[in-house]
């Protein structure tokens, strides 16, 4: 005998359970998947910004912070190097690429990076999707996110400590700290980069040394831009970023540069151990996941040996019409296996939802662009749910053979 009518029969009586079971068990499980997922696109997408610092230099002190400050743009006040540093680089012939980078000014929220033309090109590697590159002092060229247009004229301000103004906004505290005088003209936007430099004006490492009456680098203040710098002294930069010429020299450099008044890192090294904790926190937040999801199964199949209790003269008179003890465990077990088995896949989609969210909200937050998407993992572990909820859905299935069907007809 086929079970399906029957089981349609008793998935139409249940209503609301049969909506309700599998919605609470698909929000359950998929707090695991979101996680699973989240993490995955966050370690993706953070690994992805940092392909282009191949090498940092920066003064003594916290190796995370240096990288969140130059990487991803997460403002936080650091300490100079010294600027003849940059020759040094410049002269080097284990060195292909150098370039400072300074921080501390904004224009509506936007963080204005002072650096050199090459390295706002990626050494040849971007090419601006509008405009040009900046070739002078006082020219900027704009992330893709940035809210200006090519020709704006725009006066910086000088970052408040703690205080972060929304994108594309001019908060109060810009207004009362602006660089009087000081005029800043966008000549071309960048592709999107999917990374906080999205968000980013970049300008000439001049241009923000001359702001704060530091001199160009260059005698009298000439217009040349980039090494060598000629200056008598050279003012200092929070960091630089090096590209070595191989990868032999580029741990020759981190070793020579890590001694003395500097420090030299992979951002590769602090991320790792970012990821570790990233990674700790993920099989707390999973583990806890999956306790909750037995929590959930468990009370659902009390639910469903309640239900086949309640429908106790029905399957009586399945017996007492000649179905056969067989019949009756498949027809309950299939029931009770189906709203299981639809709150597993459901969460698939609940994860996804919930994960593109969050995602939202972090790139809101970071610039970080997360591709977030369900993995094959994350499929292996609903088939794993799903067989746990078919072998869970036999006790109710055992209840229902347990009725005493004589009994239950004469009393009914």
């Amino acid at each position: 005998m086929n079970p399906w009518p029957v089981v349609t029969a008793d998935l139409r009586a249940l209503r609301w359970i049969a909506w309700a079971a599998p919605l609470v068990i698909a929000l359950a499980v998929s707090v695991g998947i979101a996680v699973s997922a989240q993490e995955a696109a966050l370690r993706h997408a953070s690994a992805q910004a940092a392909d282009d610092f191949d090498l940092l230099i920066g003064a003594p002190g916290s190796p995370t912070q240096l990288v969140l400050t130059s990487v991803y743009l997460q403002a936080e006040a650091l300490p100079l190097i010294d600027g003849s540093i940059l020759n040094r680089l410049a002269a080097d012939v284990r060195v292909k690429a150098a370039a400072p980078i300074a921080f501390g000014d904004v224009v509506r929220g936007y963080p204005v990076v002072g650096t050199t033309p090459a390295f706002a090109g990626r050494w040849g590697k971007l090419s601006p999707e509008l405009g040009r590159l900046f070739a002078a002092k006082g020219e900027a060229v704009i992330g893709a996110e940035v809210d200006l247009a090519l020709g704006d004229a725009v006066t910086p301000s000088h970052a408040v400590t703690g205080h972060r103004s929304p994108f594309g906004v001019e908060a109060p505290e810009e207004a009362t700290h602006r660089h009087a005088g000081i005029v800043y003209r966008v000549v071309g936007r960048l592709p999107r980069l999917g990374s906080p430099w999205d968000r980013a004006i970049l300008v000439p490492i001049e241009s923000v040394w001359e702001t704060h009456g530091l001199g160009s680098g260059h005698k009298n203040d000439g217009a040349a831009l980039g090494a060598p710098y000629d200056a008598e002294t050279v003012p200092g930069v929070p960091a630089i970023v090096v590209k070595p010429a191989s990868v032999a020299d580029a741990y020759t450099l981190r070793g020579v540069y890590r001694q003395g008044l500097t420090t030299a890192l992979f951002p590769a090294e602090v991320l790792v151990t970012l990821y570790r904790t990233l990674g700790d926190v993920r099989d707390v937040l999973v583990v806890a996941s999956l306790i909750n999801d037995g929590l959930i199964f468990a009370a659902m199949t009390m639910l469903l040996v309640a239900l086949a209790g309640l429908r106790r003269r029905r399957y009586a008179t399945l017996r007492a019409l000649g179905a056969s003890r067989g019949y009756v465990l498949l027809t309950v077990w299939l029931s009770g296996a189906v709203i299981l088995a639809a709150g597993c896949v459901g969460a698939l989609a609940a994860g996804g939802l919930a994960s593109a969210a969050v995602a939202s909200l972090i790139e809101a937050r970071t610039g970080l662009h997360l591709a977030v998407r369900i993995e094959i993992a994350d499929f292996i572990v609903v088939a794993g749910l799903i067989a746990v909820a078919s072998v869970m859905a036999l006790g109710p299935a055992v209840a229902a053979l347990r009725i005493p069907v004589a009994q239950i007809l004469r009393g009914s």
